[in-house]
This record gives structure tokens, sequence and C-alpha cells, in this order.
């Protein structure tokens, strides 16, 4: 083999440095290895990543969850515009109403007074006609005291005053939701025996005041302590829910930052950042419908679990609903988020539609943009900075929108297509500025005119 020429002298032509020349044999030999470790390299990364996607899609719902419980349990303010809604529920409503009025009623022994006037008829030497009339008053006697007793236990249960007193006392007792999640602590939510309760003993009292202020003094004070609490909830596998909420809670607030970091280490480590950045999004997605789904799946679960007797259905289904609102909220606003990202992706890809939808959109704002420099404005340096920059200036946008979502104290859907919508006009406008931008120096026909 003939000897190599250095690369630095006058025979290469090529830049003085210590790197030998390669021959055709060598170059080539060196071509192949660099591409067999190109190719191992892109393997390792798209393993990678798929690991890294993998594990985002299985904690995503997870993270989702402990946020739910971790924002819920540490924020009183959270917490009580969570149970709040239930005391203006109809259905809570009427479910407590009925509960109380039949303790009412089950201590005024109504036969007794109608038997004790037909004994004192009787006595008297009334005819057997009126009294057995009396005898037969037994029923809408009975009727009589129950309507009386429902209207007044129905006007403290619908009151403002309780709804008041309602808030106030779950603002006092926010540790009461702790003992719910984790079986610790005391509040005006219980757990035991395989049930969780709600204390209403706050109703009960305004119930007992009201009623012995209508003349039902030994019915009021009938009423026990049992009925100070309501069952929410009845469940063999309450035990192990509050097991899984209490990991929950601990790991509430890493979860989802570690799932927001593999997911960005999966775009980043992979091959193909945009292809990874859609694949990402729609798991996620897909992640999060399936989460939806489980909710409805669990509300069908929860009111299968609870008797009729302890919890009408329609009260049951509006205490789920009650306290799922903002995790299912949420979930639909992080849905509804990965698939505007996805499609974002996809429309700045090389596929038809997108290269059909950008070319659109880029001649619309162009001739915008031409139509009023010819009417007169000019955009100037400040339009050709933005056209120079576009890149630059379309992401700093589309960033500024995810930073105002992030910022945005449990953003809804409704907040997701305001941000949205004002990002995408912000680019239109920008769009239409740089094509409105003039050339560096006006033509004399301009200037003049």
């Amino acid at each position: 083999m003939a000897p190599t020429t250095p690369a630095g002298s006058p025979d290469s032509g090529g830049p003085a440095d210590r790197s030998p020349a390669f021959s055709a044999g060598e170059r080539a030999e060196y071509e192949l290895l660099r591409r067999q470790a190109s190719v191992r390299h892109r393997r390792a990364r798209v393993a990678g990543s798929s690991v890294l996607l993998v594990l985002t899609l299985l904690l995503a719902p997870l993270a989702m969850v402990a946020a739910w419980v971790q924002d819920t349990v540490s924020d009183t303010d959270r917490y009580v515009a969570t149970v709040a809604p239930l005391a203006s529920e109809p259905a809570v409503q009427d479910a407590l109403t009925d509960r109380l009025t039949d303790r009412v009623v089950g201590q005024v022994d109504v036969k007794a007074v109608t038997d004790s006037f037909a004994d004192t008829l009787r006595e008297a030497g009334a005819p057997p006609r009126i009294v057995d009339g009396a005898e037969s008053l037994e029923a809408p006697l009975r009727d009589a005291v129950r309507s009386a007793a429902e209207r007044t236990v129905s006007g403290v249960v619908t009151s403002d005053a309780f709804r008041r007193a309602w808030e106030g006392a779950n603002q006092r007792s926010h540790a009461a939701v702790v003992h719910m999640l984790t079986g610790e602590g005391r509040g005006a939510l219980s757990t035991g025996e395989g049930a969780v309760r709600l204390d209403v003993g706050e109703v009960v009292d305004q119930v007992r005041a009201r009623l012995a202020d209508a003349g039902f003094d030994e019915a009021a004070a009938a009423i026990p302590d049992s009925d100070r609490t309501v069952t929410l909830l009845e469940s063999e596998q309450l035990g192990k829910a509050q097991d899984v909420m209490r990991l929950l809670d601990i790991v509430g607030v890493w979860l989802p930052v570690l799932t927001a970091v593999l997911a960005a280490l999966a775009v980043w480590t992979a091959p193909a950042h945009r292809v990874m950045l859609m694949a990402t999004a729609t798991g996620v997605g897909a992640m999060m419908a399936l989460l939806l789904v489980a909710l409805a799946v669990l509300r069908r679960a929860y009111l299968d679990s609870l008797p009729p007797a302890v919890l009408p259905p329609d009260a049951a289904a509006a205490v789920y609903d009650t306290f799922v609102r903002f995790l299912h909220d949420s979930t639909r606003t992080l849905l509804v988020v990965v698939v505007v990202t996805a499609l974002a992706a996809y429309l700045h890809g090389a596929g038809r539609v997108a290269r059909a939808a950008r070319g659109t959109a880029a001649r619309v704002t162009a001739a915008t943009g031409r139509a009023l420099y010819r009417s007169g404005v000019d955009t100037g340096s400040t339009g050709r900075l933005l056209a120079q920059y576009r890149p630059w200036a379309t992401s700093t946008v589309v960033a500024g929108g995810e930073l105002a979502l992030l910022l945005w104290n449990h953003p809804t859907v409704t907040h997701v297509a305001l941000v949205l919508g004002i990002t995408s006009a912000t680019l239109i406008v920008l769009a239409v500025l740089a094509a409105a931008a003039g050339p560096a120096h006006p033509s004399p026909d301009r200037t003049a005119s």
C-alpha cells in the first residue's frame, strides 16, 4: 500500500492538521462503520424513548388522580368548594328531610291519641257512629303529623342559614377529608365498618329546635344521636381503597412532575421528536379517555354498592358526582390539551394535509398583508424582523400560551379554548404584520405616492 499524504501538505489540498487523508478503501470502510454506529445509536434512542413513553402512559392516570387527592386534601378552599354544593343538592336535601321526618313521625303514637279520644267519647255517651268515626281518624292524623314535621324539617334543610352553617362547619373541620381518605383523624366525615358517614349533627340540632317550637317537644327529644350521620358509601373494599388513597396522598406532589419529566425525556431522546410528540400526546389522550370511562364504571359500582334504604339512588349519584367533579373536569381539560398538541405536531409535519393547511394559511396571511401594504399600512422594519425571525416569534407565542395554562389555577376546557383562541389569533396577526412589511428601500413610485 502506498503511503498516505498528510492532509496539511500541499499535495493534499486540505487544511493543515494532524489527520492523515483516507484512501478510497479506507474511506469506504469508515463510512460503513459510521452507518453501523449510527444505526446502533438510533436503535438505542428508539428503545429508550419507547420505554419512557410506556412509563409515561402508565403513570398518567395515576398522576391525575394523585394530583386531585393531594389538591383536595391540602387546599381548604378547594375542599369547601367541593362539598359546598351538597347542601343545595335537592336529592340530598330530600333524603335528609325524609330520614328525619320518619324519625319524628315514628316517635308520635298517633294510634294512642285516637284511641284515647274514642274512649273519652264512649265514656261521655257519644253514639257508636261518632266513636267509630273518632277511631278512623288515625290515618288522617298521621298524615297531618307527617306533613307538619316534613314542613318543619324541610324548612331547616333548605334554608340559607343551613347552607352557610354547612360551609362554615366544613371550613373549620377540613381534617374530615383526611379522615375519609386515610382513616386517620376526626371530622365531619367518619369511616368505620366499611362505610363512609357524613355528620349532620348541626342540622339535627336545628330540626329539634324547630320541632319544639311547633309543639313536637317529645318527638324532638326522642331523635337519637345515631341519626346525626348519613351513610354516603358502604363497601367491603373501603379499607383497601383507603390504603391506595394514603399512597396517592404521599406521591401526589411528585408523581405528576415525574410523569411530565418522563414525557419530555421520551420526546427528547427519540430520533424523530415530532413523531414522538404526536405519539406521547395521543397516548396520554387515550389514557385520559380510559380514566373517564373508569370514573363512569366506578360511579355505577358505587351506586350498586349502596342500598336504597341507606341513601336513595339520586342522592347517592349527587354525592358521587359532586366529589369527583374536579377530577372529571381536570381529566377532560388534559384530554383537550393533548389532542390540540397532537394536532399541532401533525400540522408541522410533511404530510399532504399538513402541507396543504400550512400553504393555505401562508397564502391567506400573505394576501392580507400585501393588501394592507397597498392600502398604506407599512409595518417597515418591525415587519421585516418578524418575517426574518418568524420561527422564534412563533415559538415565543406558543410558549406563552403553554405558560398561561400552567400558571392558570385549575384550568377548564373553556380556559383551554380561550388560550388556544388568543394564541392562534396572535400568530395570525404576526404573520399578517410580517407580510405587510415593504422593501428595505421603498420604490420611487411608492415614495412619490
